[in-house]
C-alpha cells in the first residue's frame, strides 16, 4: 500500500503562488480564443467553468451560450464534435449581439488510440482553421481539454496563439498541495503544521475528494481557523489505501476477529481474495522494514511518528536502487512518517520473525487461492488464524 510521502512543503507552497499567478486574467485580450487543459479533467473542468462564467459574462442573451461536448470516443465522435463546434462559432447572435461557445470535455487531443488516429489529426487542422478565422469582437471562444500531449503541433500552437492556462502537472505532491492550499485559501482557512501533509498522505492523489475534504475541514474548523493535524487525523478517511483498509487495518494491528469480520464482509460482496493479499502483503513489507530499522537502532517510535528515516535513508537508499526515488510500497523511505507510526503502533509492531512468518504465510495463502478458487474466503479465513491467533505471545 503507497501513500504519498513526505512533501518540500516549502516548495510546495512557492508552487502555489505560481500556479495561483499563471491563472489570474482568463478573459484573453489579443489571442482569438481560451484554452485551459492540465492532466487531471476535474481540475481543467472546474477552472473551465469558473472561466466561461467570466468570459460569458456580457452576453446577456441565453441562446447566445452554446456549450458543446469536445468527449471522443473514436474517430466518428470527433468528427461529429468539431462539426457542432463549427456551427456553433458560425452562427450569429440575435439582435447583432455577441455570442459566447465553449468546447469542453475534449479528450482527443491527449496520446490515445483516437488521439493518434491520422483522420483525428485532420480533423484538429480543421479546428484549428477555425479558431484562426474567428473574430473576437462577436464570438467568445473557450476549450477546456484534459488530458493532453503537449508535444503535439496544435498544442504548441496554441500556446503561442490563445489565452493559454495549463493547470496542475498531474500527481506529484507539489501540484496536489498547490491545489488543496488554493481550495483553502478560497475559505478562509490556512494549514497548521504536518496537518497538509497528513492530510495528503490519507487521501492520495484525488483532487476531487481532495478538494471537498477541504471544504468539510474549513467549514468544521470555523472561518479563518487553522486546520489542525488532529481535525485531518479525525474527520478525513484513509482513502489512499484503497476499499481494503478494514481487512488490511485489522489484520496489521493482531486483531483476529476484527479480521475474519473483515474478511467475512468481503467475500459476502463478492469480493477476490487477490486485492486483500496484495494489501495486507503491501503493509507487512512496510513493518518489516520498520521493524528491521528499529530493532537496528536506526529509527524509533516518536509521538509524531517514526523518527530518523531521513539519516537512515542516507545509509540504505542505495539498496533500493533505480526505485530509491520513487514513491513505492516497496520503499520504507518514500512513506509518511506518520503513517508508518500509526502502522508501528496500531499492533505493538510484531516481532521480525514474526512479520518473516507472515510474509511466508502470505505466499502459501496465494498459491493456495490458484489451486482452491473456489474457496477463496477458507483460505483467508485459515491465513488470519495462523498469523493471528498466537500473536499476542510473539509481540515485542
Amino acid at each position: 500500500m503507497s501513500v504519498t510521502a513526505s512533501l518540500p512543503f516549502t516548495q510546495a507552497r512557492l508552487d502555489f503562488a505560481r500556479i495561483e499567478t499563471k491563472n489570474q486574467g482568463v478573459v484573453p485580450s489579443s489571442p482569438n480564443f481560451t484554452l485551459i487543459c492540465g492532466p487531471d479533467d476535474y481540475l481543467v473542468g472546474r477552472a473551465g467553468q469558473k472561466a466561461f462564467d467570466t468570459l460569458a459574462a456580457d452576453v446577456t442573451e441565453e441562446l447566445s451560450r452554446e456549450i458543446i461536448s469536445g468527449f471522443a470516443g473514436n474517430v466518428d465522435e470527433v468528427e461529429a464534435a468539431v462539426n457542432r463546434f463549427r456551427e456553433a462559432v458560425q452562427t450569429m447572435a440575435m439582435f447583432g449581439g455577441k455570442r459566447a461557445v465553449w468546447l469542453k470535455d475534449i479528450n482527443f487531443l491527449a496520446d490515445s488510440v483516437t488521439g493518434r488516429a491520422e483522420s483525428t489529426g485532420v480533423l484538429v487542422e480543421d479546428l484549428k482553421g477555425l479558431l484562426e478565422g474567428i473574430n473576437p469582437d462577436e464570438t467568445t471562444v473557450l476549450l477546456t481539454a484534459a488530458p493532453v500531449d503537449r508535444r503535439r503541433t496544435f498544442m504548441k500552437w496554441c500556446e503561442k496563439h490563445a489565452h493559454f492556462t495549463l493547470v496542475g502537472d498531474g500527481e506529484s505532491g507539489e501540484a496536489l498541495a498547490g491545489v488543496v492550499l488554493a481550495e483553502a485559501k478560497a475559505f478562509g482557512a490556512s494549514f497548521g503544521p504536518h496537518a497538509l501533509e497528513l492530510l495528503l498522505a490519507k487521501i492520495g492523489a484525488n483532487s476531487r475528494l481532495l478538494i471537498e475534504e477541504v471544504h468539510k475541514l474549513a467549514t468544521f474548523a470555523g472561518e479563518g481557523a487553522t486546520i489542525t493535524e488532529a481535525q485531518v487525523a479525525e474527520l478525513s478517511p484513509n482513502a489512499a489505501t484503497g476499499d481494503f483498509f478494514e481487512a488490511a487495518e485489522a489484520f496489521s494491528s493482531g486483531d483476529l476477529p476484527r479480521t475474519l469480520a473483515a474478511f467475512k464482509q468481503h467475500f459476502f460482496a463478492g469480493g477476490d481474495a487477490r486485492p486483500i493479499l496484495a494489501a495486507l502483503q503491501n503493509r507487512n513489507r512496510l513493518m518489516l522494514q520498520v521493524r528491521a530499522l528499529i530493532d537496528a537502532g536506526e529509527a524509533r517510535l516518536g509521538p509524531r511518528g517514526i523518527d530518523g528515516l531521513p539519516a537512515a535513508a542516507a545509509n540504505h537508499r542505495d539498496k533500493f536502487g533505480e526505485a530509491a526515488a520513487e514513491k513505492s510500497s516497496f520503499n520504507v523511505f518514500a512513506q509518511n512518517p506518520w503513517y508508518l507510526g500509526k502502522l508501528a503502533s496500531a499492533g505493538r509492531l510484531p516481532t521480525l520473525r514474526r512479520l518473516i512468518d507472515n510474509q511466508h504465510e502470505l505466499i502459501v495463502a496465494f498459491e493456495e487461492i490458484v489451486q482452491r478458487p473456489k474457496e477463496q474466503e477458507e483460505v483467508m479465513r485459515d491465513l488470519a488464524v495462523r498469523c493471528l491467533a498466537l500473536v499476542e505471545q510473539t509481540r515485542a
